[in-house]
């Protein structure tokens, strides 16, 4: 049976781009356009991953994620991971918040949604690195105190 992954985004533009890098003969990725649509869709299909933009119609995508969890959480939709498909690296916050396990900062490159599609499915999490500081950057010293300071 093919995986089922449910797109959630009003950009056409971004639908094209996730469908040409996922949708494969054993992948099925269908869109939706609205929140109410996600949760439609989970309660009566419940899908292997929800691929969800951050900026998604009038009820946002974190919104939506929340919703989710707490469907979930009461037992009425069984758990199904979310990838975030944020805007801008402080966007990661409110991905963190939601419950999402995983999120990517647009733009989107078709290697790291491979890449976040493919954990998520696995069960593991996916935290985009984009726009974060190298790993071997030295941390800022402190400032001396000046004598304002000091008192």
């Amino acid at each position: 049976m093919p995986e089922y992954l449910l797109l959630a985004t009003d950009d056409d533009r971004q639908a094209e781009e996730v469908e040409a890098t996922l949708a494969r003969a054993t992948t099925v990725v269908r869109r939706v356009r609205t929140g109410a649509e996600v949760r439609r869709e989970c309660e009566q299909s419940l899908p292997d991953l929800v691929l969800l933009d951050l900026q998604i119609g009038n009820q946002g995508g974190m919104a939506v994620c929340m919703d989710l969890r707490l469907e979930e959480g009461a037992g009425r939709l069984g758990h199904v991971p979310v990838l975030m498909l944020l805007d801008r690296r402080p966007d990661v916050f409110l991905a963190k918040r939601s419950g999402a396990e995983g999120w990517l900062i647009k733009p989107l490159d078709s290697i790291r949604l491979r890449q976040a599609a493919r954990a998520l499915l696995a069960g593991d999490t996916y935290h985009d690195a984009t726009g974060a500081p190298p790993p071997d950057t030295p941390a800022r010293p402190e400032a001396p105190a000046t004598d304002a300071e000091v008192g």
